[in-house]
């Protein structure tokens, strides 16, 4: 886990929902900063990926599978985080994305699991922007080889919906 985190984990260390969280949150967040797929690409099932576009909207109708295997998520989270970097203020970036993101429902059944990641809040960026994070994703997880391991989401959903 990293040392300089500016969120603490709020399930009980060694417990599965701890290292959904530490996964989709804290590690999320660190490589997403440092523009550095290496640290989140063991978190996935390769094999098993499919990442939904729900396109901001409430209504499954318009959601699409924007990202059929993990390359093109994987393409997409790079360029988005390259991207990021390039116009965040990097001094207060990182605790910016932490405060701005909620996961505490994370539901765990056997050997599968389903988490809730929320973002509300925002980031200042160079020139006196601001980015406004605003979506959910629902990830689902499955534990391989005694591993949690991400399998899928349903992501850039309203936040709150309706």
């Amino acid at each position: 886990m990293p040392s300089d985190l500016v969120k603490l984990n709020p399930f009980p260390a060694g417990s599965d929902r701890h290292v959904i969280w530490d996964m989709l949150v804290a590690r999320d967040i660190d490589a997403f900063i440092a523009c550095d797929w290496s640290m989140v690409e063991g978190d996935f099932a390769a094999d098993r990926f499919m990442g939904i576009d729900g396109k901001a909207s409430a209504n499954p109708d318009d959601w699409r599978i924007s990202f059929p295997g993990l390359a093109a998520y994987r393409d997409s989270w790079v360029a988005g985080a390259i991207d990021f970097r390039a116009r965040a203020i990097a001094a207060t970036a990182k605790q910016a994305v932490f405060n701005a993101t909620t996961l505490t429902d994370i539901e765990v059944t056997g050997d599968r699991a389903l988490a809730h990641k929320k973002f509300d809040g925002q980031v200042e960026m160079a020139g006196g922007d601001i980015d406004i994070l605003n979506w959910q994703s629902v990830y689902t997880l499955a534990r391989i080889d005694g591993e949690w391991k991400l399998t899928g989401f349903i992501g850039y959903l309203p936040y709150p919906m309706g």
